[in-house]
């Protein structure tokens, strides 16, 4: 590439602004925003996200499960080399998750489109729908549904948390459009995001070059027993769906202990008639489980199973459990890690690499192109909480990676002429991003599977 090319740098302070304006959509206490998907605040981030990408006379294109990209140039519709993330929240969200992604992306394409450098391939951002699965289960559904790893209808038909159908609330915001799902890949690619954990502050690197996402496993398991009177009900003689849901609990927290990497999590029950003085009928609860190897993963969830059907058999209850997600570990495209690694050294930026412990757009991408990330820390590890956050010279360092990470993509050519870095050879097992034309053949090793949502 040309020497202006790899010498340009994002603005950090607009980036910045950008952030904080769309951070006042949706605000609650403490700076953070909830903006879950599909709801009026979610509608009104949308149409802020779309309005600047007008501004920039990009090509808005929407599909049929709300996802938007903004192409540039917008006259050329040969695969683009694609960055974005999301811009759903969960209920006590920060102002960087997912919004950093979208918004660096939209800053990158300025940068380009101000400098005036010519680029082989168009370059695109985008925002996926429903990315936390806070309102709608699965999480990433609308980049799953991009990559034709959920078909449009099922997802369509999926229902919230609060018993609205995920199709009446697109059409009630507006967001119904007409590009066909799934999409046509893109050439590749990149998501910027926030660690959401501790790993690099602590270490005081500046980029995690993400290898692959760790494998998940969402479940919901309904506990019904009987209720009945709290103080003359011996305690022998009860069927009590409450115990039963502690005893998962702490029956989660034990198997994390005893399966090295694993991490569990119970973040939602409720129980029935929700009562003080009464024996609870009916326990609801979630069971979130992860781990990078998909062998250990599925036998730690055959040892919950196992640990379920005890409990229940010894409390006289029964217990349905219903997956609302599954997902297989995922490695990203061994060229697009070393690249990431490669910009951010010649940037003079401290590196690491690692796995995410978060699910991430990227990891339904890595289905049908190369695909990788880029980290930057969050402070004391804080995240989905709107104490979340990430320093200025951070975001703004990631931002820059992300820019010369999308020009080399963009400009193979010139790319392969000037670094000596994208003439090494490539793994046989993957496309070659030297290549003119889109990078778009479905890939099969690594890619995650879901069983039913």
């Amino acid at each position: 590439m040309s020497a202006v090319a790899t010498e340009l740098r994002i603005n950090g302070d607009r980036l910045a602004r950008r952030l904080a304006d769309l951070a006042e959509i949706g605000p609650i206490e403490g700076g953070g925003s909830a903006r879950l998907a599909l709801t009026d605040a979610d509608r009104d981030g949308r149409n802020l996200v779309v309005s600047w990408m007008e501004d920039l006379d990009l090509r808005v294109d929407v599909d049929g499960i709300g996802n938007v990209v903004g192409t540039w140039p917008a006259d050329r519709f040969d695969p683009p080399v694609l960055t974005g993330s999301h811009i759903d929240t969960v209920a006590t969200g920060g102002r960087f998750d997912g919004n950093l992604g979208v918004l660096a992306g939209l800053e990158v394409l300025e940068t380009i489109i101000e400098s005036g450098v010519q680029i082989e391939h168009p370059v695109a951002v985008g925002f996926f729908t429903n990315e936390e699965g806070s309102r709608f289960a699965p999480d990433m559904l609308g980049s799953l549904v991009f990559a034709g790893g959920l078909p449009l209808e099922e997802a369509l038909d999926t229902v919230a948390i609060d018993g609205a159908i995920l199709g009446d609330e697109l059409a009630h915001i507006g967001y119904v459009g007409g590009m066909p799902c799934p999409a046509r890949p893109p050439r590749a690619f990149v998501e910027l995001h926030i660690e959401q954990g501790p790993v690099l502050e602590s270490e005081g690197v500046t980029i995690g070059v993400v290898t692959g996402v760790q494998g998940i496993s969402w479940q919901e398991l309904t506990v019904t027993g009987q209720s009945n009177h709290a103080g003359t009900t011996p305690m022998g003689m009860r069927h009590d769906a409450g115990h039963v849901a502690a005893a998962i609990v702490v029956a989660v927290r034990r198997l994390t202990s005893e399966i090295p990497g694993l991490v569990g999590t119970v973040g939602r029950m409720d129980l029935h008639p929700d009562l003080v003085n009464v024996v609870a009928a009916r326990a609801r609860l979630t069971v979130d489980l992860r781990h990078p190897d998909d062998d250990t993963l599925a036998t730690a969830e055959a040892q919950l199973a196992n640990r379920v059907e005890e409990l229940a058999h010894a409390e006289g209850v029964s217990v349905v459990r219903r997956v609302l997600a599954r997902f297989e570990p995922v490695t990203f495209d061994p060229t697009v890690v070393d690249l990431v690694e490669d910009v951010a050294h010649r940037h003079g930026l401290a590196v690491r690499r690692m796995a995410s412990g978060a699910g991430h757009d990227a990891q339904m991408l890595a289905r049908v192109c190369p695909a990788g990330m880029i980290f930057v820390p969050s402070v004391g590890g804080i995240s989905h909480n709107p104490a979340e956050y990430t320093a200025p010279a951070d975001l703004t360092a990631g931002a820059d990676v992300l820019l010369q990470i999308l020009l080399h993509l963009a400009n193979p050519t010139a790319a392969a002429a000037d670094d000596a870095f994208l003439r090494k050879s490539r793994p046989a097992s993957g496309p070659d991003l030297r290549r003119n034309g889109g990078a778009g053949s479905e890939r099969d090793a690594g890619a995650p599977k879901e069983s039913g949502s």
